[in-house]
């Protein structure tokens, strides 16, 4: 005999405790909103203007964020600085890893390296790149999709910094909005990242 038939058995009787969550849950399913819409970020496919240097293998490890930017939420500054999310909207991942990902992609559609790869995949580099994001937001004040990323060229063997840099691009924004905010932030970024290609292997 199953429970449901020993619970009518002893009356039908449902303890207080399962009545208050399931109640608790349709509550929960009720209130229980769309799902956010998301957006991801993309990689140039079109990269020139640098020299290819073929032999070379690079690590690109996840960039560094605040708290702010480890995360999925569109970011909106204000003009008095405070820091908000864009509400219903997401990016599709965290976003160091997406753009630790987007970065690693823009490498490999230049062709500059050997081989692009992140830590951990087995490779035995010549160079890692490590970045911080220090901005990826809409400023509602001047009505922007800003992008700012430092980024620092390390040779694996000596640990040395070999160069470091800090790349930025402002890109004007038609409307806050989720796919106007996700579409100017994603233009930044391709320039950004399209400096920091262009850069990075002619400083090894």
């Amino acid at each position: 005999m199953n429970r449901r038939s020993s619970a009518a058995s002893s009356g039908g009787s449902v303890r207080p405790g399962a009545c208050a969550l399931l109640v608790a849950g349709l509550v929960l399913a009720g209130c229980a909103g769309p799902a956010p819409a998301t957006f991801d970020l993309s990689a140039p496919r079109e990269v020139t203007g640098a020299a290819r240097i073929g032999g070379d293998q690079l690590i690109v490890t996840e960039p560094l964020a605040l708290q702010t930017l480890d995360g999925s939420a569109i970011i909106v500054k204000g003009a008095d600085g405070a820091v908000s999310q864009l509400d219903g909207v997401q990016w599709a991942d965290r976003l160091p890893k997406l753009v630790q990902t987007r970065l690693i992609q823009t490498f490999e559609n230049g062709s500059r390296l050997g081989r692009v790869a992140r830590p951990g995949d087995g490779v035995v580099a010549n160079y890692a790149l490590g970045s911080e994001i220090r901005r990826f937001e809409v400023s509602s004040a001047s009505s922007e999709a800003v992008v700012e990323i430092s980024a620092r060229l390390i040779e694996t063997v000596s640990g040395r910094v070999v160069s470091a840099k800090i790349f930025s691009a402002r890109v004007p924004v038609a409307g806050i909005t989720g796919p106007g905010a996700a579409r100017a932030l994603d233009e930044a970024l391709s320039s950004v990242l399209l400096q920091i290609v262009r850069w990075s292997p002619a400083r090894a």
